[in-house]
């Protein structure tokens, strides 16, 4: 096979190594599938005299100048997998101004500056790929402009968080507290030594910007994505949620109502255990997609690590081959070309979990009932159980479909009741049946 590609490697870390490691062990393979070889011809390291093992078994050549790389014409290809957005993106924009096809997997700059990025690659007419941003190893990013592109899409969701995706089934199997869940986590190299971008759901906004943005022909940023994380939740509610017939899973959610727009949001939801993403355990990902034709679809497998990572980066470097052997790089562009409404919050509709210290006497659930139906909320379920202090009383309602507007005057009216102490935690369910019996 006489054609060969060349790649400018940015990185060689994880994923970066990952890649090469990928690149080289499967080299005869990749080529047959291509239809060409790709060969790695520089390695961007910050520092070249540190020791590498990947490019020492591999005799990389490298270099710590990026112009090195957008300036080689041989080189066709640059992958990016140096992570943060700075340097990363004043990198990919030079490659993309002198003709490179790029490839990434870098999330915080796709869900910032991605359509800015594609509109680059259109006007030089270059591929921007970049399938590993979003779920590791599973496929997403291509299946949602390729395979579904004939849907409407109704709404996806996804466990696409790892780390908390870990500490909540350990929370739930081992009725462990949140604190030691994410101490075993960090033990386990899962989280990272500061948590709070995949606690408090910050990561999985990102990633769940950068599917919706896709999956709804749209531009959706950051900033439009509300987020709560696990950090507040509490192994109780983990294990009410259990008793009542449901698993506890921190969401990326993105939701088309045809009235009022789309709804993108990352929070902890009660799934049924009969929901397909409710068996997702441990550091598995997995993204659930249900459009007009299609109807439900799930994408399985692991979310982050090396190789999984480098499978969806190698991935885009062989359809980036292809469409160079073709002469037809950037077929796809940005699919972000609708001006769609964003839904007002409180349009969204969801059924809800509310966990409450009340008084322990008569009338209680008399005067609760009443503060529900006066923001017309009707009750799916209700559950009271004694607490050890006399005279407390710990109550558990689920309600039918309610609107977030609702939901907060709900819980407005009970702080202020006399007969709750304290408002312990409220949760969405997403349940059919109640969305269901709430219309």
């Amino acid at each position: 096979m006489s054609k060969t590609i060349k790649i400018g490697l940015l990185g060689c870390g994880t994923v970066g190594g990952g890649v090469a490691i990928v690149l080289n062990e499967n080299r005869e393979d990749i080529a047959k599938r291509a239809g060409c070889n790709i060969e790695i011809k520089k390695v961007l390291l910050r520092n070249t005299s540190a020791k590498n093992d990947v490019v020492e078994k591999y005799r990389l050549a490298v270099t710590d100048n990026i112009d090195d790389i957008v300036n080689d014409p041989e080189i066709q290809i640059v992958v990016e997998l140096m992570g943060r957005i700075h340097p990363a993106r004043e990198y990919i924009e030079k490659a993309l101004e002198h003709g490179k096809n790029v490839v990434t997997a870098n999330k915080d700059l796709i869900a910032e500056f991605g359509e800015e990025l594609l509109g680059i690659a259109g006007g030089k007419q270059v591929d921007f790929q970049f399938e590993g941003s979003v779920g590791g190893g599973i496929p997403i990013i291509i299946p949602l402009k390729n395979c579904l592109a004939a849907n409407k899409i109704r709404s996806i969701m996804g466990i696409v968080n790892g780390t908390t995706n870990y500490m909540l089934t350990r929370m739930a199997k081992d009725k462990m507290p949140y604190e030691e869940a994410l101490k075993q986590a960090q033990a386990l190299g899962y989280a990272e030594s500061d948590p709070t971008a995949d606690v408090e759901g910050l990561d999985a906004a990102r990633k769940i910007a950068i599917l919706a943005s896709i999956a709804f022909n749209m531009r959706i940023s950051l900033e439009n994505v509300h987020v709560e994380g696990i950090d507040q939740l509490e192994t109780i509610d983990v294990e009410y949620a259990a008793d009542l017939g449901y698993a506890v899973k921190l969401l990326g959610l993105a939701k088309w109502y045809p009235k009022y727009g789309v709804s993108a949001n990352v929070y902890p939801v009660m799934l049924p255990f009969h929901h397909p993403l409710a068996s997702v355990n441990d550091v598995y990902n997995a993204i659930y997609i249900n459009g007009d034709a299609v109807g439900e679809a799930m994408f399985l497998g692991r979310g982050a690590g090396r190789l999984p990572t480098a499978s969806a980066v190698c991935g885009d470097i062989v359809d980036t081959a292809r469409n160079i052997l073709h002469g037809s790089t950037n077929r796809i562009g940005c699919t972000c070309y609708t001006e769609k409404k964003l839904c007002p919050p409180d349009k969204e509709m969801s059924p809800c979990y509310i966990r409450m210290q009340v008084q322990d006497k008569p009338g209680v659930l008399a005067a609760i009932a009443a503060a529900f139906g006066a923001q017309q909320v009707s009750l799916y379920n209700v559950i009271q159980k004694k607490l050890p202090k006399p005279g407390q009383a710990e109550i558990v309602v689920i309600t039918n479909n309610i609107s977030k507007m609702n939901l907060d005057l709900s819980v407005q009216t009970l702080n202020v009741l006399p007969v709750v102490d304290k408002i312990c935690s409220v949760l969405r369910v997403e349940d059919p049946r109640l969305e269901e019996t709430g219309k």
